[in-house]
């Protein structure tokens, strides 16, 4: 039996191969012809690399971005404060478009609190004479699940003796275990906020009572809240504009610190918030202080219990020599673009923060005490390192 027309076949499929495979191969060689040996080593080298600056640089080059994939948020009705230590009330309620009331409000100041022994005395300070109850909660872990002391515990009857106990509504939860591993840090941070709402509702506030929600580094001054316990006739749901400062009142950023914000609490409705919950906002109402700790270790910790933990990305960040450097240069502790909306404001703000040489208009308590708080004033960025 002949195989002859088999053997045909194949080696006419192998000349047919032959002559596909030298063609590729042609097309390759004239392809790679073109490039010298310099040029695949550039090659080479280039793609590593730009995997790499990627790594470093990813996350900093989305927050340049953020102008495409975010619009600017609805601007807000800003409302205009008027103050003089030597205008009346009714004179400052008229001006604003309010009435006078014939008895102030009472006012509840409602925060969670972390660390931030200085700045919640500070705060305290500035609003006692105008608190009726003041409402406090702790824990003894971070949104992040770390766990920490009870701080303002372990100095309630010493730092803040001044503050009378049937003014102080306390309180704390445990929090070790329950967040769960991979989980957003921000449900924990909604888990405390919703205790604190029960813990003001025992606190014993009451319809039309003025509540004050913010952080502790949020604080309003006090000539703003006596003027809003003595008036009728703004909105129910009020936010404030502060004035904006990082590291120290030395470094001020801008006014666009909005997020503290004050209720005429109704049952029912009123829920504690750090969120955006009106159009409304009373211009220059306090000061925001982000990030003014008087201890190197505090900041370590801070950006360590961020619910933000995504921005320490690398552990060189924590170093206390670097962290002492930023904070005396008015750079970025994470190493990131400004968070903003537009190009401009971006770009506008690019590199350290400028100086500013102005104590003036500050917390009363900080100026009367400037011995005690150097740090946070201008001219003082080092730091206590002792642990």
């Amino acid at each position: 039996m002949s195989d002859g027309p088999y053997r045909s076949s194949k080696k006419k499929d192998t000349h047919v191969c032959a002559k596909e495979g030298s063609r590729g191969g042609n097309a390759i060689s004239r392809l790679l012809g073109g490039f010298d040996l310099k040029t695949f080593i550039f090659l080479f080298a280039l793609l590593p690399l730009s995997i790499f600056f990627i790594y470093l640089h990813g996350q900093k080059f989305t927050y340049f971005l953020r102008p495409l994939w975010q619009s600017p948020p609805k601007p807000f009705n800003i409302l205009p404060h008027y103050y003089h230590p030597n205008a009346s009330m009714e004179q400052l309620c008229t001006l604003h478009g309010w009435k006078i009331r014939h008895s102030p409000r009472r006012v509840f100041d409602a925060v969670l609190f972390s660390n931030e022994i200085d700045m919640l005395t500070i705060r305290w300070k500035e609003l006692n004479p105008y608190i009726t109850q003041f409402v406090l909660l702790e824990s003894n872990s971070t949104f992040t699940g770390l766990s920490k002391p009870l701080a303002f515990a372990e100095n309630r009857h010493n730092t803040f003796k001044f503050v009378d106990p049937t003014r102080l509504s306390y309180g704390n939860v445990g929090g070790g275990g329950r967040l769960k591993k991979g989980e957003n840090p921000f449900v924990e941070e909604s888990f405390q906020r919703l205790a604190l709402d029960q813990l003001i509702k025992l606190a014993g506030i009451e319809e039309d009572d003025l509540l004050i929600m913010s952080d502790v580094d949020e604080i309003p001054s006090g000539h703003t809240i006596n003027l809003l316990r003595w008036c009728d006739g703004y909105p129910p749901v009020l936010h404030l504009q502060l004035r904006n400062y990082l590291y120290s009142y030395e470094y001020y950023l801008d006014s666009k610190s909005w997020r503290a914000s004050l209720h005429l609490y109704k049952p029912g409705k009123t829920r504690y918030a750090h969120f955006r919950q009106s159009n409304n906002l009373l211009a220059d109402s306090g000061w925001h202080c982000s990030f003014c700790f008087r201890h190197i270790r505090d900041f370590v910790f801070k950006m360590k219990a961020y619910s933000h933990t995504d921005r320490v990305r690398f552990l060189h960040y924590l170093n206390p020599e670097r962290i002492q450097d930023v904070i005396c240069k008015g750079t970025d502790l994470f190493d990131m673009f400004p968070e903003e909306h537009t190009f401009r404001e971006i770009i506008g703000k690019l590199g350290p923060i400028p100086r500013s040489y102005s104590a003036v208009h500050l917390p009363i308590y900080l100026i009367q005490n400037a011995h005690s708080y150097k740090y946070l004033l201008p001219g003082n960025c080092l730091r206590e390192t002792a642990s």
